[in-house]
């Protein structure tokens, strides 16, 4: 099978190329190359800004493509009438696309954010997501034969939001770290290997429609997290859960500050962890252990120079233990 992958090769295109090349597919790559992630060995590396030109495309012919990176239906608009007729088109929406994030267990069903329109330039927390619903709408009216991935959170090595990796680092030091809440909330995570392995299959059959892509089947808590993570790291960290109304207290907000953790009482999404993943688990997505993901990550932590600032700092953290 032919492959266009349109966007980086930092996370999920990155697993995504290793996981078509390990099924023998050829492999080409479109993107800006401006990131220090150099492109897999063996893949074509096509180098365009999308928001320029497609030119590049011109005269060339793929059997499916997988769109990593529009986050404006113009871009899902150029990208598709680039394409030639028969193309099987994979486009990588959100969640967060969905209307009512207070709503528990939404499938596919479920209705969409209004849609924003081309006068929407910037993508931020409150755009995001209409957006997302804007590009959906186009890829719907557009006709072509197209499978649309609605991830959740998605972890694993390679992540540069550091968000997961936060919170592996705190469990595999020695000492206290701050837990949030009473460890109830629920959390649902991804592994980035599992997202791409199953997508790259699902292009065999040229498969359409939408799919919720999330994990693990088992509903998980956070204290579930933390006491994985902890276990599996050495058994040297010691939470330290800490009430909701003590860390608002402090000024302390859920994702910003605790990434992963929505506070069941606050916030705009509460249920953005308790998407209903059937579908996907029917059409054989399969989600690895959560304690593997642990592992891996922690690896990978170890492995940088520099990891990625994000969260509480240490003496943020040491406040918030001593009161």
């Amino acid at each position: 099978m032919r492959l266009l992958l349109i966007g980086g090769s930092v996370f999920l295109g990155r697993a995504l190329a290793d996981a078509a090349i390990a099924r023998g597919y050829e492999v080409s790559m479109l993107n800006r190359g401006k990131s220090s992630a150099t492109v897999p060995q063996g893949i074509e590396h096509l180098r365009a800004d999308r928001d320029e030109s497609l030119d590049i495309l011109k005269g060339r012919a793929w059997d499916a493509v997988i769109d990593t990176c529009a986050y404006f239906p113009k871009q899902v608009r150029d990208l598709l009438e680039a394409l030639t007729d028969g193309t099987h088109y994979t486009f990588i929406s959100s969640v967060s696309a969905y209307a009512d994030l207070s709503q528990s267990g939404l499938t596919e069903a479920a209705a969409l954010s209004d849609p924003m329109g081309d006068e929407v330039t910037e993508v931020t927390k409150d755009t995001y997501g209409p957006l997302k619903s804007a590009c959906e709408q186009v890829v719907d009216q557009s006709g072509v034969d197209a499978l649309i991935i609605r991830p959740g959170v998605i972890a694993g090595p390679y992540d540069p939001t550091g968000r997961f990796g936060y919170w592996v680092r705190r469990m595999a030091a020695s000492g206290r770290f701050v837990a949030p809440g009473d460890g109830d909330a629920p959390l649902q995570i991804i592994d980035v290997r599992d997202l791409a392995a199953w997508i790259v299959k699902l292009l065999e059959d040229r498969t359409k429609g939408v799919f919720n892509a999330v994990g693990p089947e088992r509903p998980i808590t956070f204290r579930d997290f933390i006491d994985t993570g902890v276990r599996e790291l050495g058994n040297r960290a010691q939470p330290c859960w800490i009430a909701d109304e003590t860390l608002a207290n402090h000024g302390i907000e859920g994702w910003g500050k605790l990434p992963l953790w929505l506070p069941p009482a606050r916030g705009n999404a509460p249920r953005l962890f308790e998407i209903n993943g059937q579908k996907a688990w029917d059409a054989g997505l399969v989600n690895r252990p959560l304690a593997d993901t642990i592992k891996d990550v922690s690896d990978y932590e170890t492995s940088l120079q520099e990891s990625v600032s994000i969260g509480l700092t240490r003496e943020e953290e040491a406040k918030v233990l001593v009161a």
